[in-house]
């Protein structure tokens, strides 16, 4: 480590117990900036801490002005937020607090505050921090003691004259955040949802009083007039109630499971678990040995909270996990239907197919009327948008069956058989489902695809016979054969449709979340005003129809709209994404064929744009299942290691039985027939 004495003495010149706030708190930061150092070494910066307490040691007029200067600070910064609130946030809100990270990244805050925790987020800003703190060892934890160890005052002091400021304020911390867990655990949002016999039950309401006897045995102690028997007898009670009070508030999930998930009631259940975390950190260094250990590890964890308070992603992350769950849980019992394991359900999926190509060659000739229209990109978009909700929706009324539309829900479905990746069986069985589902994705394309070609050409026939006019003219079709182009940009276009199925599958399990947890269907059946409307027993029908449909209407609106309006947002924007999809494509193929006549079989563009249809089709599948499947990991926790046994074995199979990825062998273990 190079010489910093000099730097060192300079710091310490400039100590100055008289100095204004602002002043004191950029020599305090500038104090920590030396103790990091510039070699990112939490070892390195251990040595520099004791190289201060040995250049104070030697300095009998600098230690004076530095405990005067650390008084002062202590008498102008109250340390009691800091540990009970720093790391918390300032409302119980998700938006509230995503609004606060963003103004915390993107805003710069000032030394000239009386708020300990932005003045500790302040002087530990690195990641550093954390690791110096902890690495800290009880000889020099002692030293700083001395150093800095000052009386307590207050209520507190006058009970116990020994207190120190420190033990005061880890009293008051204690006290504090126990105030919010009270808070929190009374709030009606989550008292309505906890498990417990009567709400006067409640392991809260007992907390304030435990931990006000902790306290008072504790002070005893310090007197010499209590035991400690007795601390240890209250401290059991107040860590029983803190953990029935944990239990309690944990016991607001299953409600949750059952009736939808609030990111708003996640993240106020996670922050009270998390307070409760921090009383135990905070009885730690209260009752701990007198090394400070305790002490230096809840500073080492502080200056980690202020790491994770500046993510944006860890926030998402961990205020969306259930929801993300929950999503994919009910994306899964929409997707289950959809994997077809025997010869007669893949069979069954080949005629549901047919008939989805069959209404996508209708909504082929509603979008090309659309465009002959000649609005404006947004009211194309809009209004093909429209069409293509519209058909969806009528697909799915009518039990038929997009191709694409599947893999985005039938991912989930299988990511949740994977609860236990160790177990070889249950591997191989989640292999056999994959087998089941690319051929399921097989059958569905061949239907739609096989259809709705020779469906478009009929009908623009059809209407050139009726009309005299094809469905497109000429020039369109030469147009539609350019954009299918495989050497031009369609493979990224098919990619990026693929991300719409994805969007639009998510959006289907939040919608039919949210209609779980704000009870609709209850609503919708029980409420006078509509059964007065309605009659009963027609308010019930509909309940139980939207309660089924609503995930499948959802995703065909939004997928609808997406495929519209999205091509002429981003053409706006400059960036000139548009949508293939392997089903629609495929009838502007065949409306295109019957535009140009006989002769378009001698075109090589007709060639390259058949060839780019399975290649389209393909990446659909592909990016919109991998995306869905990688959530549903996340969201099952399946671990890294997990995945690469997944891997290997989808990996054998395709090697040893590439068959059964296409067609139905003929001693398919899924069907049991030879």
């Amino acid at each position: 480590m190079q010489d910093t004495t000099p730097e060192l003495g300079a710091l310490l010149d400039a100590v100055n117990p008289d100095a204004d706030l602002v002043h004191r708190h950029l020599w305090l930061i500038a104090l920590f900036n030396w103790i990091r150092g510039s070699e990112n070494s939490a070892e390195a910066a251990v040595a520099r801490v004791d190289a201060l307490l040995d250049a104070v040691d030697a300095n009998l007029h600098v230690q004076i002005r530095l405990q005067v200067w650390w008084r002062t600070l202590l008498d102008t910064v109250d340390g009691t937020t800091l540990l009970s609130d720093y790391g918390f946030a300032t409302r119980n809100a998700f938006i509230s607090e995503l609004v606060e990270r963003l103004h915390y990244k993107l805003l710069p805050t000032t030394p000239q505050t009386n708020d300990a925790s932005e003045l500790f987020a302040l002087v530990m800003p690195a990641s550093l921090d954390a690791p110096w703190l902890a690495a800290l060892p009880e000889p020099t934890l002692q030293r700083l003691s001395v150093l800095l160890s000052t009386p307590a005052t207050g209520p507190n002091a006058r009970v116990c004259p020994t207190l120190t400021h420190w033990q005061n304020t880890l009293l008051e911390a204690i006290n504090f955040c126990t105030s919010q867990i009270r808070s929190a655990g009374f709030s009606p949002e989550i008292r309505i949802r906890m498990s417990v016999p009567t709400h006067s039950d409640s392991p809260f309401h007992a907390l304030g009083a435990s931990v006000d006897a902790l306290r008072d045995a504790w002070l005893a102690q310090q007197n010499g007039s209590g035991s400690h028997e007795q601390v240890e007898d209250a401290n059991k009670r107040f860590c029983q109630q803190l953990e029935a009070c944990r239990a309690a508030a944990a016991s607001a999930y299953t409600h949750l499971d059952a009736h939808g998930i609030s990111v708003d009631l996640v993240f106020r259940l996670r922050q009270l678990r998390e307070r409760v975390l921090r009383v135990r950190v905070l009885l730690d260094c209260l009752l701990g040995e007198p090394t400070h250990i305790h002490s230096a590890q809840l500073l080492s964890q502080l200056a980690s909270v202020g790491q994770y308070q500046r993510s944006l992603r860890a926030l998402l992350a961990n205020s969306t996990s259930l929801l993300a769950a929950k999503v994919t849980e009910r994306s899964a019992e929409t997707g289950e239907h959809y994997i077809t394991r025997t010869r007669d359900e893949y069979h069954a999926m080949l005629r549901s197919a047919a008939g989805g190509g069959a209404v996508t060659a209708i909504t082929t000739f509603l979008k090309f009327a659309v465009m002959a229209m000649g609005m404006s990109a947004f009211w194309f978009g809009f209004w093909a948008g429209v069409v293509y909700a519209a058909s969806f929706v009528l697909i799915q009324s009518l039990h038929y069956t997009l191709a694409t539309k599947q893999p985005a829900t039938t991912a989930p479905a299988m990511a949740a058989k994977l609860r236990d990746t160790s177990n070889v069986a249950a591997v191989e069985a989640f292999v056999d489902e994959v087998t089941h589902l690319v051929r399921s994705q097989v059958a569905a394309v061949l239907g739609n695809v096989a259809v709705v070609f020779p469906a478009a050409l009929l009908l623009s026939l059809v209407l050139s016979l009726l009309t005299g006019q094809p469905m497109i003219d000429a020039k369109t079709a030469e147009h539609v054969f350019e954009s299918l182009d495989l050497v031009g940009p369609s493979l990224l276009f098919a990619a990026f449709t693929g991300v719409l199925l994805f969007s639009s599958s998510i959006v289907a399990g939040w919608v039919e979340n949210w209609f779980v947890l704000h009870r609709l269907d209850s609503a919708l059946r029980y409420n006078p005003r509509i059964t007065q409307q309605l009659g009963v027993e027609r308010a019930a029908r509909w309940a139980q129809f939207l309660r089924k449909n609503i995930s499948g209407f959802s995703s065909n609106i939004s997928l609808g709209f997406m495929m519209g309006l999205l091509p002429s947002i981003f053409a706006f924007l400059g960036l000139g994404l548009e949508v293939r999809h392997v089903t629609l494509s495929s009838g502007q193929l065949g409306a295109a064929c019957a535009s140009l006549g006989w002769e378009v079989v001698r075109s090589p563009a007709l060639w390259w744009a058949l060839a780019s249809v399975p290649f389209i089709g393909l990446l659909n599948l592909v990016v919109s299942f991998y995306l869905a499947f990688r959530v549903a990991l996340r969201a099952h926790a399946v671990s890294p290691l997990g995945r690469v046994r997944i891997r290997r074995a989808l990996w054998q199979r395709l090697s040893h039985s590439p068959r059964q990825f296409v067609w139905p062998t003929h001693q398919d273990p899924a069907d049991g027939r030879v």
